[in-house]
């Protein structure tokens, strides 16, 4: 199937945008901050680039899944579902309120694997964000994976973002050195699909999540969890730079139990292994944050 489509590889697009103060406000009440004042030149948190760039696509063009429907930049794939199973990201400098800033993304691969479930087909998008002035400040990796419906009045517990083509995550063994606990109550998951303009049903509509697509409950957002991870590293050590992150999916959780975002520091304290998981230890994203410097913050939490 991917050789259908090779003639996508290579293609890219841009978008523009302003660093506002108004989405980093939504951002730390979303994550539990206490409110803060945010003026041109803050530096706003790692991963912030996802709230902006966004794709304001009108109701009419939405597919019954609520994502976009297939057109345009990326490939026409007919698998019916989509889902974003990890991402490798560099960070050279931080974005700013007030930075006008770029974003160009490149279809770099497209590959067809048969999974458990079915045909899949994965797409490797790279996007760089920059200034207007030129300066690169994040490169990162984007892998997004396509899959068949599943059968009617089959109840799915696990993702096919398994078999995605990323870098694998080393495991973190309890018990974790960090550990803190979140219920990602479906405010939660509604916020963040507000603050990304994400109208994926699988996070808010609860009959559609557990009716069409045959999960259990609403489904955490990958991109959230991968921001609790490192907002974590920021609670902990906030005087680390995080200079690259890497993280995969694995299984999906839900919004009916809490789930624990673990991170396990490296001996050198150049880099932590990460993860996020659900009652049980079952996990649902593993990541590895690299350091800049030996980390220099508390040891627990």
């Amino acid at each position: 199937m991917a050789k259908v489509f090779q003639e996508w590889i290579g293609r890219k697009c841009d978008a523009w945008d302003r660093i506002a103060s108004a989405p980093m406000r939504g951002l730390a009440a979303t994550l539990g901050h206490p409110p803060r004042g945010w003026i041109p030149g803050d530096p706003v948190p790692l991963l912030a680039h996802w709230l902006y760039f966004l794709d304001f696509v009108r109701n009419g063009e939405l597919g019954d899944d609520g994502h976009p429907r297939r057109a345009g930049f990326l490939p026409a794939v007919t698998l019916a579902r989509r889902m974003w199973a990890g991402s490798r990201v560099r960070f050279f400098e931080p974005m700013r309120i007030g930075d006008k800033v770029g974003r160009v993304s490149t279809i770099v691969d497209i590959e067809s694997k048969s999974g458990r479930t079915g045909d899949l087909v994965f797409v490797t998008l790279e996007h760089e964000v920059m200034r207007d002035d030129g300066t690169v400040l994040i490169r990162e990796q984007q892998d997004i994976v396509y899959r068949d419906a599943p059968a009617p009045g089959v109840q799915r517990a696990a993702s096919p973002a398994s078999a995605a083509p990323v870098e694998p995550a080393i495991e973190v063994e309890p018990p974790p050195t960090w550990r803190r606990e979140v219920m990602p109550a479906s405010s939660l998951l509604f916020r963040y699909s507000a603050l990304t303009f994400n109208s994926h049903r699988i996070h808010y509509d609860r009959d559609y999540a557990t009716h069409i697509e045959g999960y259990p409950g609403l489904v955490v957002h990958g991109p959230l969890q991968a921001t609790l991870m490192l907002d974590q590293v920021a609670r902990v050590a906030p005087r680390d730079r995080v200079t690259s992150f890497s993280f995969e999916r694995r299984a999906p959780l839900f919004d009916d139990a809490p789930l624990f975002v673990c991170g396990e520091p490296a001996a050198d304290g150049r880099s932590v292994t990460l993860a996020t998981r659900g009652p049980g230890g079952a996990g649902d994203m593993g990541g590895v944050a690299a350091l800049e410097t030996p980390l220099t913050g508390p040891a627990k939490t």
